[in-house]
């Protein structure tokens, strides 16, 4: 083989790696990432699809909740639903042979809603308190308790103090309006 025909050929393999180079860099290259990016989408689209239906399949209950919690929301009167926990109090206590000491409500407002904080001091037996506890926890009346303390009232113990913060959820009427708290299925 001549040089000359040896110099043709390396120069041809050298441009031909070259060109496959570039077309590497201009062509394959870009061509896998974009098909790694939308398979990265298509894996995403998926996954929402699956939480749109179940979100779907949820739809009803939801809905239903959100009925039930409009339902027993405290009444958006300043002085009706300080009156409404209170006396629901009160009839906790008798019902669980609790003695109801003290009931201070303070009112809290947020975007949409309300709530009517209320610090409860009761006493008596521990059995007395749970059942209390218990009525509270279980009542369809929109409250929550946020937070409690038991302490001793005796040096023997059978005699407790229990001191609770409960919150009682007021809809305002902008929320009360909104029936759906999330987008319809049609």
């Amino acid at each position: 083989m001549k040089i000359d025909n040896r110099q043709k050929l390396l120069s041809i393999a050298a441009g031909a790696v070259a060109a496959i180079y570039l077309g590497d860099l201009a062509i394959v290259g870009p061509l896998t990432n974009f098909w790694n990016d939308r398979a990265k989408e298509t894996t995403n689209l998926r996954k929402q699809v699956k939480e749109g239906q179940l979100y779907q399949r949820r739809g009803p209950r939801l809905r239903a909740d959100w009925e039930e919690m409009r339902k027993n929301a405290l009444p958006n009167n300043s002085s009706a639903a300080p009156e409404m926990v209170t006396s629901a109090m009160q009839d906790w206590a008798q019902d669980s042979n609790a003695t109801l000491n003290n009931t201070t409500p303070q009112w809290k407002e947020f975007e949409g809603y309300k709530t009517l904080v209320c610090r409860i001091d009761v006493s008596g037996s521990m059995w007395n308190l749970s059942r209390f506890l218990h009525d509270i926890e279980n009542s369809p009346m929109a409250l929550k308790i946020e937070s409690l303390d038991l302490s001793s009232k005796d040096n023997t113990g059978p005699t407790l103090a229990l001191s609770l913060n409960v919150s009682g959820l007021v809809l305002t009427p902008q929320a009360k309006s909104n029936s759906t708290p999330c987008p319809s299925n049609s």
